[in-house]
């Protein structure tokens, strides 16, 4: 026994000293399971949210895409995105939206290193699940009739031409141009949801409409399994937004609490506008009003107070369902699962309303006007200023890509006899039915 004791103290002596230098071990703890949980969002919570909503020949497909999408974008992560995100460029104008090469396959970290006061690999890992919950947000706008192959290829180039560089402008610290001009994003209302939200918008118009739309009904196979995937991502997103404070200390507390309390009255939201509307509460529209909560609070979670949470989740919630019930008919789109509706546009409210509902707190603030000067306009005009740039990016971004993988695998769209049979057996060769 004394033996094995040894032999063990003797493999983890270095790690022992490299914690006593500056690891903190509960920061370190806490990291690790918000990567966690994280994770457990994309290939549980939005692949069930996701493939509840769909049809039932399209299922498996539709859990495939978000799963696709998250395995295949963490790998482009590590090989690229993060040192495109957090690298640094010699040249300035460069550097003011692109991080640039020096850590591809994560070259120049060690295990040791530290960012803050846990390890830089565990940073890598918690901003690699952000990269993949965000492509595959997109997957919902596009169910049902783009070629697997396509969407493949779109996850890898989307990943290294848009969604990095916009998490460079607004978190890769000195140089980037959203971060030197103060922006407020506290845990991606702007780098993750509005970007994945109108991606798949740009993504539904390009590849066209789904046969039937508007004409044939659209059942969804498992209002049950949705309901489920909101839940599994409502736990997650303590991960998302807690974690984003960096530490096991008070402003992760601060953002758990305001996630839950926006989270909350967005889905009494819901429930009370359908009941006005339709006369009837759904279970599926609790379950929206609970997602719109989320991606309204997920700028400002660690910024606001409860009264500020109050206010960006139930208006998060109106204007998500305003996306979702009448936005949609008005420009007659077909966004599949609504991925523009409730994270671009409740999204877009949380980065703007930020400005007006973060507390003029100087040890949760971050630099600019409103930290500096106390000047929310200006802070509202930074915040502008960052959406718009992220939407520019992303519409041309998207576009661009779009068309090399359309390119690239022959077409986006599946043929008429595939959409019409269903994309799980004609691409995947299962069905959710067992025979």
């Amino acid at each position: 026994m004394k033996l094995k004791l040894s032999a063990l103290m003797a493999l983890f002596l270095p790690i022992i000293a490299f914690a006593e230098d500056k690891l903190d071990t509960g920061d370190t703890a806490w990291m690790m399971v918000s990567t966690a949980f994280v994770l457990l969002m994309t290939p549980a919570g939005l692949a069930l949210f996701y493939g509840g909503m769909t049809r039932s020949k399209n299922v498996l497909n539709t859990y495939a895409m978000v799963m696709g999408a998250f395995v295949l974008a963490f790998v482009v992560w590590i090989v690229a995105g993060y040192s495109i995100a957090f690298g640094a460029n010699e040249s300035a104008a460069l550097q003011n939206v692109f991080g640039g090469f020096n850590h591809v396959l994560l070259d120049g970290i060690k295990w040791t290193d530290l960012s803050g006061t846990y390890p830089t690999y565990v940073f890598i890992a918690f901003q690699g699940t952000f990269a993949a919950i965000t492509v595959a947000i997109a997957s919902g706008s596009v169910i049902g009739r783009m070629k697997y192959s396509t969407w493949m290829v779109i996850v890898i180039l989307w990943g290294l031409l848009v969604y990095a560089p916009i998490t460079h402008m607004v978190w890769g610290g000195d140089g980037a141009l959203l971060f030197d001009a103060g922006a407020l994003d506290f845990a991606g209302g702007t780098v993750v949801h509005m970007n994945g939200g109108l991606a798949g918008l740009v993504l539904a118009i390009l590849v066209g409409k789904r046969m039937g739309h508007n004409s044939v009904a659209m059942k969804p196979y498992s209002i049950l399994l949705t309901a489920v995937g909101a839940a599994l991502l409502w736990f997650g997103w303590y991960g998302f937004n807690g974690g984003s404070a960096f530490g096991a200390n008070a402003i992760a507390g601060l953002a758990v609490m305001t996630t839950t309390l926006a989270t909350a009255i967005a889905g009494v939201t819901w429930m009370v506008l359908e009941w006005i509307v339709y006369k009837k509460p759904t279970l599926l529209g609790i379950a929206s009003g609970i997602i719109a909560g989320l991606v309204a609070i997920t700028p400002a979670a660690g910024f606001v107070d409860v009264t500020g949470a109050l206010i960006l989740g139930s208006v998060g919630s109106i204007v998500a369902f305003f996306g979702v019930v009448k936005l949609k008919k008005i420009f007659g789109y077909d966004d599949s699962l609504d991925a523009f509706g409730i994270h671009f546009l409740a999204g877009l409210w949380g980065a703007l309303a930020t400005a007006f509902l973060a507390l003029n707190d100087q040890d949760l603030l971050w630099d600019g006007p409103l930290k500096e000067s106390g000047d929310r306009m200006g802070q509202f005009m930074v915040q502008l200023e960052s959406v718009v740039v992220v939407g520019l990016w992303t519409l041309i971004g998207t576009i661009v890509v779009y068309y090399i993988a359309s390119a690239l695998t022959g077409g986006a769209r599946v043929d008429e006899e595939t959409e019409s049979t269903g994309l799980d057996e004609t691409i995947h060769g299962e069905n959710v039915v067992n025979n």
